[in-house]
């Protein structure tokens, strides 16, 4: 039941991991012992950063149909969207959120829906706030992406994928969804918003990101005030 998860981390801190490719600069000895919340091909990373998230988001149906073999191999506890009943349904690590018709923008209750804001890492962000985190530190959200078309327009990639920590992430002609970056700033407005009216925050210390809507600082020096991990 995921009611059993509300408040789990009350006061507590924890690592969103998101997949941009400042990843490959980022000190992950520095939070090896935090609790994670990894997120869509984090798997591809496992063993270069010598890490393993204690929770897993993924809401868009491409990445889950791609990846599905992956992901149900994780024992991290995870929150997947019901956008493929055909692949997914609950048990003891898995929890298949409403991510199509949120009653809410920003979902304190996760249990009655999850709002996808244009971006897993919004997602993240409501799954953090209802495990009861204080702190929320954003690694590898770059906020920066190479493509052609329209947001939200369903491309195919072709060669090697600059936009994530590995190549291989979309490469290869495989499709991806392009990035919606007005909408998902719009998305990260509310989340900061709501935090701190909690009095919680969030914080990116992604290396060299372009995002401009948290407080940015540099992951040492996040890690180093505030409230500790689990």
């Amino acid at each position: 039941m995921i009611e059993l998860y509300e408040k789990r981390h009350m006061g507590q801190r924890c690592i969103i991991i998101c997949n941009g490719p400042s990843l490959n600069k980022t000190n992950f000895s520095l939070i090896r012992k935090e609790t994670c919340i990894g997120m869509n091909k984090i798997f591809l990373g496992f063993s270069r950063f010598g890490i393993y998230p204690k929770y897993f988001v993924a809401v868009n149906e491409t990445v889950l149909r791609q990846s599905a073999q992956e992901i149900k191999g994780m024992t991290s506890v995870k929150f997947l969207s019901n956008r493929c009943p055909d692949l997914f349904s609950n048990n003891a690590l898995t929890h298949v959120l409403d991510t199509r018709n949120p009653s809410v923008r920003f979902c304190k209750d996760i249990s009655q829906g999850l709002e996808e804001g244009w971006t897993v890492t919004y997602a993240s962000l409501q799954i953090a706030y209802y495990l009861g985190f204080k702190k929320v530190v954003i690694v590898g959200m770059d906020h920066r992406y190479e493509y052609e078309g329209k947001p939200n327009e369903r491309k195919v990639f072709h060669g090697d994928d600059a936009n994530h920590f590995a190549t291989e992430y979309f490469g290869g002609g495989q499709e991806w969804d392009n990035p919606d970056l007005e909408n998902s700033e719009e998305s990260y407005r509310i989340a900061r918003k709501i935090f701190e009216e909690d009095g919680r925050e969030i914080i990116d210390a992604t290396v060299d990101g372009r995002c401009t809507i948290f407080k940015k600082m540099d992951l040492k020096a996040s890690l180093a005030v505030g409230p500790q991990c689990a």
